[in-house]
């Protein structure tokens, strides 16, 4: 195990949760395990990592990237994530409206029906 692996996964339980992280190291297998070691080091253990901008910040930054490239499966577990990371709703709706400008309305429309749908899970849960 590498420093950047480990550092990438303290990274990622901190901004995703023990439960989700547990889930998803279960669900591992021999064949994803590579593709696995490479996202817990390059995007947790470096760019999540990086303390050049706040978690809230990369948290916009990641969901407005998520809505405008049209990768809608990521959003639910990011909303969820901006829990831990501080972004506010008003935070995430000031995100997909630049989504809307700049990337288009289809998409921030689609994010922010996502978005709904799991803040209304996170509050019935709680």
């Amino acid at each position: 195990m590498t420093d950047r692996y480990a550092k990438g996964m303290k990274t990622r339980r901190r901004i995703l949760g023990d439960a989700h992280v547990d889930r998803a190291e279960a669900a591992r297998t021999e064949f994803d395990t590579p593709f696995q070691s490479l996202i817990t080091e390059g995007a947790w253990g470096t760019v999540w990592a990086s303390e050049a901008i706040s978690d809230r910040e990369r948290s916009m930054l990641t969901l407005a990237l998520l809505a405008a490239l049209g990768n809608f499966d990521e959003i639910p577990m990011h909303i969820r994530a901006t829990a831990r990371t501080g972004a506010s709703k008003e935070d995430v709706l000031e995100a997909f409206q630049h989504v809307a400008i700049y990337a288009g309305v289809p998409r921030a429309n689609h994010a922010l029906k996502l978005a709904k749908q799991t803040y209304a899970e996170m509050e019935a849960e709680t």
